[in-house]
């Protein structure tokens, strides 16, 4: 097995264009191209079927081709990337492969020059098209003892190609120009010196006639490496060399490199300027889906002008790799909890120290690969090991294990560490990379909730992905009636939303999707729901639901007002999930569909505690006997609030939940 590489550069979104041959100045083009009606066409269309005709492709000479941006100047690794090109671009199936220069790292002299050809020619002969150089200083660049006059430039034109030249395929011609010829009154080669970058008088002659000899051609595309329309160090020689391009009219694009990000400098008489990014070479990655980023140029060539899409490498995906095998054991791998052994116990001043472990399985019919890397924001923690990695065969299990300690801080709130689960599905041809998983690190607080500090506060939320979780083994709800009710301040309601809730296909909860109060009880195998007119809730204001089951019916009260009743009963389906206060609850015990907002409080109680159509709901609440639950998130250790209730069953606050004073 060798697997395929995963990504070399984060996914950023494909940018595409459609561009006609319009003058500079004009309306863009229309987003479609020309369609025959069906009905004009009726020998490329048939069905047995009623229904409206529709319109087709008008038939048209179209082929593709790629260019590729800058492979020198990074790390030596980049000539995996370039590898990964290739791989990628063999899945589009293009004609050709321009590339424009920097194809090598150079600057040295014949050996190392000879040794780095081998391998950039190695790797762009396992394309399934043929591929065409552009010549760039890196190539060129003579640096050290001995430096003939032309430096590389034989070297390169007989191991690579003519410094320029042109061709022809499809009723287009795809131009070659090279600009690092030397400073014609010192020689120097000097790509930073607008004396240095000026077009000879032999090549200009020579595109001149090509472009001459090109006007019955359909398109004209020219490459080069230095982007010198772009001016500044290169001089102003281009406004000659661009009246040359375009004189004939049909010119439709100019691709350079060398600047290593992407640049699109727009048309100008009818001609795109374009500069392309890398393709292994330097990336500083200051923005991927602004241009800097690994990737490669996508061209499609229709009669009516050019389509353009930048392909980030490590994006492109081969249909056949994704069978059945692996979409099925993704999915299962994404619904596996891993079970965790052992806890840390933490002390009131926040030492803490202990042993925890998980077991990793893998449900697959394939091997996957698992990387575990544990750590915490605030940089207090210690791990030992403080990572590992392992293969886990189809159907195995591999157990990891973590000793972690905390030196005491004294800090009333810290974050709770946690453990970064990496798993690669490895496929025959290649790795499939899961989304990483963070593991929870079973913490158990060791001293007693303090006593209520008088502070009013309420637990903030964002939305996306804040909650405060109560664990399944730290409290009891008894089958039979039960109550619960919250406190809450919603900024939103937009779709589907929990507020307090313990369901997936058991237990209870209380939603507000779409600002509709619901309460559910998984009674008997099935939901029994009871739920409020849609938009009941209003953003902004301060609201307290609360769900009652009685063993017979189950109400639903709004402000301390009926919305809806209905009769259920039967025995309530358990499970092992955490209690999510600001969500709903995963199979994996974590919180999705979040509340954005503000949560005052939460109680839960195994009573039926409200009756009749009205009552008048009390803001703070003291736990009785019959409280299972009473989370009033006024005050914090840790990532712990307080439940004040017998049980203890202390909330842990995930992601940016927070304490805050109510507005």
């Amino acid at each position: 097995m060798s697997p395929r590489r995963p990504p070399l550069v984060a996914p950023a979104l494909a940018v595409s264009c459609l561009c006609s041959t319009l003058a500079a100045g004009d309306p863009p083009p229309p987003p479609a191209h020309p369609t025959v009606p069906s009905t004009e066409a009726v020998d490329r269309f048939t069905t047995t079927r009623e229904g409206r005709w529709l319109d087709l492709p008008v038939p048209e000479d179209t082929f593709t081709f790629v260019v590729y941006g800058d492979r020198t100047g990074g790390p030596a690794a980049g000539v995996e990337i370039l590898a990964q090109a290739v791989e990628e671009t063999n899945l589009f199936e293009p004609d050709l492969v321009m590339t424009v220069g920097d194809l090598i790292q150079g600057y040295g002299t014949i050996d190392p020059w000879m040794d780095q050809m081998r391998e950039y020619r190695e790797i762009m002969d396992r394309l399934h098209c043929p591929w065409f150089p552009v010549a760039g200083n890196h190539d060129v660049y003579w640096r050290g003892p001995d430096r003939p006059p032309e430096e590389h430039e034989g070297r390169y034109e007989t191991h690579f190609g003519p410094l320029w030249y042109a061709f022809d395929h499809k009723d287009c011609r795809f131009i070659v120009l090279y600009t690092d010829e030397p400073d014609p009154e010192t020689g120097e080669r000097n790509f930073g010196k607008p004396a240095c970058q000026r077009m000879s008088p032999e090549q200009l002659a020579w595109l001149e006639t090509t472009l001459d000899a090109s006007r019955d051609r359909r398109h004209v595309f020219v490459f080069l490496h230095h982007p010198r329309w772009i001016g500044g160090r290169y001089g102003d020689d281009w406004t000659r060399v661009h009246a040359a391009l375009a004189e004939p009219g049909n010119v439709r694009a100019v691709f350079a490199g060398h600047i290593h990000h992407m640049r699109y400098d727009g048309r100008r008489d009818g001609i795109e300027y374009m500069t392309l990014a890398t393709v292994g070479g330097g990336q500083a990655g200051h923005a991927p889906e602004a241009g800097w980023l690994h990737q490669f140029h996508h061209v499609t060539v229709r009669p009516d002008g050019i389509a353009l899409a930048a392909i980030p490498i490590g994006t492109t995906m081969d249909v056949r790799d994704v069978t059945p095998e692996v979409s099925t054991g993704a999915a299962l791998l994404a619904r596996t909890r891993h079970r965790d052994h052992g806890r840390i116990e933490v002390a009131g001043d926040g030492a803490a120290e202990g042993e925890v472990g998980w077991t990793i399985v893998n449900p697959t019919n394939l091997p996957m690969e698992i990387e575990l890397v544990p750590g915490s924001a605030d940089l207090d923690w210690t791990f030992g090991p403080d990572h590992h990695h392992a293969v886990i065969e189809p159907g195995g299990r591999h157990r990891v294990d973590v000793v972690a300690s905390r030196p005491a801080t004294g800090a009333t709130a810290w974050p709770a560490p946690s453990v970064t689960l990496s798993c690669d599905l490895l496929g025959p041809s290649r790795r499939f990379p899961m989304t990483p998983r963070a593991l929870r690190v079973p913490l158990v607080p060791t001293f007693d909730a303090p006593e209520a500090s008088g502070a009013a506060r309420v637990l903030e939320l964002d939305g996306r992905g804040d909650a405060a979780l109560v664990e399944a083994e730290t409290y009891d709800l008894p089958d039979g009636p039960l109550t619960l009710e919250v406190w809450f301040q919603g900024d939103r309601f937009d779709g589907r939303t929990g507020l307090a809730t313990r369901t997936e296909d058991s237990e209870f909860g209380i939603f507000v999707s779409d600002g509709t109060p619901d309460f559910s009880v998984h009674l008997d195998a099935a939901y029994a729901t009871v739920r409020g007119a849609p938009g009941t809730l209003e953003p902004g204001r301060w609201h307290h639901l609360a769900g009652v089951f009685d063993g017979s019916e189950m109400r639903l009260y709004l402000d301390g007002r009926r919305l809806a009743s209905i009769p259920a009963s039967g025995v309530r389906t358990r499970n092992r999930l955490p209690f999510v206060v600001g969500g709903d609850v995963t199979r994996r015990g974590e919180a999705t569909s979040c509340f954005d907002g503000r949560i005052d409080s939460v109680r839960l109680s195994r009573v039926a505690r409200y009756d009749g159509e009205v009552f008048e709901p009390t803001r703070s609440w003291a736990a009785d006997e019959d409280t299972v639950l009473l989370l009033d998130f006024d005050d914090r250790t840790g990532p712990w609030s307080w439940d004040r209730s017998s049980s203890g069953a202390h909330p842990r606050m995930t992601g940016d939940a927070s304490l805050v004073e109510p507005d």
